[in-house]
């Protein structure tokens, strides 16, 4: 399926048409011509949707990073209202090491650090930040360096930060570890911690390009606005020309990958209502926020009118109750879908607590949920999820 309105190139020769002997022959007449220039991790001129042109501004390039278009397919959970279809896009498998929905927006972030001729790139995140990890990898597949600001407890900021989750990946691709406590993040804030260490970085003849937490500009919405014209491909693929979904359902970590679905589809015909969960904060910073991504757009709409925000943190960032994580268990034991702990497994906790609470409101839905990855932070709580997994025995051997 092309991609940003490019096509793509199908290879002329199959192998499996070939005996060994016809097949070599082909091989070596292909390794006498010029290969093609494979889209993956090609920049390449944007061009967006029609029925978004008039946003302003228009990103110039976008550079392939990941692996699309993600599946969707038929989510079958249990205990659903009467008549109501859940379906699950898999952004989970965008690829770039299971890095979910921040594909999409390094897509467009990592073009424009090339374009701007950068040799670095600097963001800051929580310790176990799946942006960090994501963008640790994405500045390798462009030769950047990468330096991350990570915000960690007072009593952890002196010490190694460990392997666990999504340091492992991190440190593997030999990112710079910054760490801030806590009492400092706040204390100074995330814009003047990044422009401290930018300052450092071009005093020494560097060339770094910030990236905000959770990767969440005006641009980076693009990643997600440019996910509804894939959506409704696929749909238009399976054969259901004006079919849609009634809802879409995301986690809401940073607020840019909810903003780009709920622009994306008032924009288009997909005409869904988008519902946000939020993994910390309240849902007014949320709207406040995604109405800034929108202003920079020059969309000329009301985050309020397009998007529904609420509130799922539940005991706080990246802290679980004993029924969110039976939860998860339950829904990977029954569907085999996996769900992080700390966005996409709350938004779905929620949602299935609000429609047990309020069930004609969901009743003959077609809902979609995003899931927006995150599965290295689920090993970070293993030593909480294992009271929970009790399914071994040794193997009763006869004799």
């Amino acid at each position: 399926m092309p991609r940003h309105g490019i096509e793509q190139l199908q290879p002329s020769i199959n192998p499996l048409h070939f005996s060994n002997y016809s097949l070599i022959n082909a091989m070596g007449s292909l390794q006498e011509t010029q290969l093609p220039e494979f889209e993956f991790l090609s920049k390449t001129t944007y061009i967006p949707p029609s029925w978004a042109a008039h946003l302003n501004p228009t990103p110039s390039h976008v550079f392939s990073l990941g692996h699309f278009p993600t599946p969707i397919h038929k989510w079958n959970l249990p205990n659903l209202p009467n008549n109501t279809e859940v379906y699950v896009k898999r952004d989970d498998l965008s690829g770039m090491q299971l890095s979910g929905n921040k594909v999409r927006k390094l897509e467009f972030l990592a073009a424009e650090a090339v374009v701007k001729g950068a040799d670095c790139v600097i963001t800051i995140g929580g310790v176990q930040s799946n942006h960090c990890r994501a963008t640790a990898v994405a500045a390798k597949y462009l030769n950047l360096d990468c330096y991350l600001i990570l915000r960690t407890s007072k009593d952890e900021v002196n010490k190694d930060p460990g392997l666990g989750g999504n340091l492992l990946v991190e440190r593997l691709a030999g990112a710079r570890i910054e760490l801030v406590s806590e009492e400092d993040y706040y204390r100074i804030g995330r814009d003047e911690l990044t422009n401290i260490l930018k300052k450092k970085l071009l005093s020494e003849g560097r060339k770094p390009y910030v990236i905000p937490m959770g990767g969440s500009t005006s641009l980076a919405t693009w990643g997600y606005i440019e996910a509804v014209r894939e959506i409704q491909q696929q749909l238009i693929t399976k054969g259901n020309v004006g079919a849609t979904f009634d809802d879409i359902v995301v986690a809401c970590g940073s607020g840019c990958t909810a903003a780009g679905l709920a622009l994306g589809s008032r924009l288009s015909c997909l005409g869904a209502q988008v519902h946000a969960y939020s993994s910390w904060g309240d849902p007014d910073y949320f709207y406040d926020y995604a109405q800034g991504l929108l202003d920079g757009l020059e969309a000329a709409l009301k985050a309020t009118d397009i998007l529904h925000i609420k509130d799922a943190k539940g005991l706080g960032y990246a802290i679980n109750t004993k029924e969110e994580l039976i939860f998860l268990k339950q829904i990977a034991e029954e569907t085999g879908i996996i769900l992080d702990p700390v966005y996409s497994g709350k938004a779905a906790y929620q949602m299935m607590r609000d429609m047990a609470a309020d069930p004609t409101k969901w009743e003959g839905r077609k809902v979609l949920f995003i899931h927006t990855g995150g599965l290295l932070s689920l090993f970070d709580k293993a030593d909480a999820v294992a009271p929970l997994l009790g399914n071994w025995r040794r193997m009763d051997i006869p004799g």
